[in-house]
């Protein structure tokens, strides 16, 4: 007697809760995406749930083992992240990655398998189930630059005020709001 695996059985749903380090009150995602995803989608994934605009560079991070996008110009220990999907790197509930964006920024993302679910044809995947807070603008300088900005655009007396709302009106339709976060919209992005 043979015994046929099927695709269902050889893959699941991984349900992710991504937090960017170091940002109180937190900006997190919890999202849904294949097992079988590899890690150059899963950036893509993560540039579009968190808001960023695949501006920079990346590399990933689990223990002593790293994984980026392969460049002649830069080489580094990284491995081709092209290579390696999520389910080789994320095997049971709670394991750990760090996902780093904009080396100069140094955005630290904290990706955590929350949960290990069977796999349905039927799911459109990836999807946003959750999130709080707006992704900082690209090139604020990260974690400093971004707090002094939101005390500079909350406050009119703040003498960097209307060279921060100036600055960011050339990026945004509308105010930025640190507390907004659109679920449909980075839906509708992950779907197209």
């Amino acid at each position: 007697m043979t015994t046929h695996l099927t695709a269902k059985s050889l893959r699941s749903i991984y349900q992710l809760k991504v937090t960017l380090k170091g940002m109180r009150p937190p900006i997190w995602r919890r999202i849904l995406v294949a097992s079988t995803t590899k890690l150059d989608d899963i950036h893509l994934i993560l540039q579009i749930v968190m808001g960023w605009t695949n501006s920079h560079l990346h590399e990933f991070i689990q223990g002593r083992d790293r994984y980026g996008e392969p460049d002649e110009d830069f080489p580094s220990d990284a491995q081709d992240e092209t290579q390696y999907r999520l389910d080789q790197i994320l095997k049971k509930e709670k394991e750990k990655l760090i996902y780093i964006y904009d080396f100069g920024d140094g955005w630290e993302h904290e990706v955590i398998l929350e949960k290990v679910l069977p796999f349905e044809t039927s799911a459109a995947l990836p999807i946003c189930l959750k999130g709080c807070r707006a992704c900082p603008p690209e090139d604020i300088g990260g974690i400093g630059g971004y707090m002094m900005f939101l005390d500079a655009i909350s406050d009119p007396e703040h003498p960097e005020h209307e060279v921060m709302l100036e600055w960011i009106a050339e990026d945004i339709e509308g105010p930025f709001d640190p507390e907004a976060f659109d679920l449909a919209e980075v839906n509708q992005l992950l779907q197209s």
